[in-house]
């Protein structure tokens, strides 16, 4: 089997996984088949893809898992024709899956290398709907507001004001929320009007911490864990199963992922 081959048979062994676990909107689906996940990795790691697990990309920082990006989507019900803010654009992945839905993507990073490199990337690609910032993304794009949609890829100790204030009226923002740097919950701010948003929580994660005006202090973010009031599956555990655990310690993908996911009763669609 040729690797082109082998790496499209092995995207759509993901969707399925990603269908598998709840998120049925076509639109969504077909994003993630038309992603090559693999070019946002490094050579070293292309094997691993299209497994449903994050992995690194520099800067302490990873590639999303798919499951999770999929999730943020569904949770800020982005529709085709829509203006997206992301806040942690890390290497170009999630970004690019939200230009296959909506028309415009406007996403912020805080390291200027990732930036960078996920720039140059993501117009490598063709992704002319997609536009990187080097920036505090706390605070938003003010320039480009109001958006559809916000999703932030950090857990804060608040939903920042400036990023409620961003959204255009029935727009959605899905952020991390939590009283320490690294357990939270993700909660769903939808704008109904000027001056009113409704707020949902919507399942427990643990998310790398969100530093900057509007969420962590750089040294808060670093301070030891409070304890987890119950176990957590790194992102990339699909079933919490001792298989999983297998297949990650072969993969050398044994250190804690700055992402991590736990999963609770909640809906499959909206």
């Amino acid at each position: 089997m040729s690797t082109t081959r082998r790496l499209e048979t092995e995207r759509e062994r993901m969707v399925g996984l990603i269908r598998q676990r709840g998120v049925q909107e076509t639109h969504i689906l077909d994003a993630f088949r038309a992603v090559p996940r693999h070019a946002f990795v490094g050579s070293d790691l292309e094997e691993f893809a299209y497994e449903d697990a994050p992995l690194p990309i520099g800067s302490g920082q990873t590639v999303s898992q798919p499951y999770m990006v999929a999730l943020m989507v569904q949770d800020a019900c982005v529709r085709p024709g829509e203006k997206v803010l992301e806040v942690g654009t890390g290497s170009g992945y999630a970004a690019a899956v939200y230009a296959e839905i909506a028309r415009d993507v406007y996403t912020i990073e805080r390291y200027a290398d990732l930036a960078d490199t996920a720039r140059t990337l993501l117009d490598r690609l063709g992704y002319d709907n997609i536009h990187v910032r080097h920036g505090d993304g706390t605070t938003g794009w003010r320039d480009e507001a109001p958006f559809d949609a916000i999703i932030v890829a950090a857990g804060g100790p608040q939903v920042p004001e400036s990023l409620k204030r961003q959204l255009q009226i029935g727009g959605r923002l899905v952020v991390p929320v939590g009283e320490t740097p690294r357990d939270q919950v993700i909660v769903r701010v939808t704008r109904l009007g000027e001056e009113e948003w409704r707020r949902e929580e919507l399942g427990a994660v643990r998310f790398v911490p969100l530093v900057g005006e509007e969420g962590w202090r750089e040294e808060a973010s670093t301070r030891p864990e409070a304890k987890a009031k119950a176990p957590m599956l790194t992102e990339g555990d699909e079933t919490g199963s001792d298989r999983d655990a297998r297949d990650r310690s072969v993969r050398g993908l044994t250190r804690p992922s700055p992402i991590e996911l736990m999963p609770t009763a909640r809906p499959v669609s909206r």
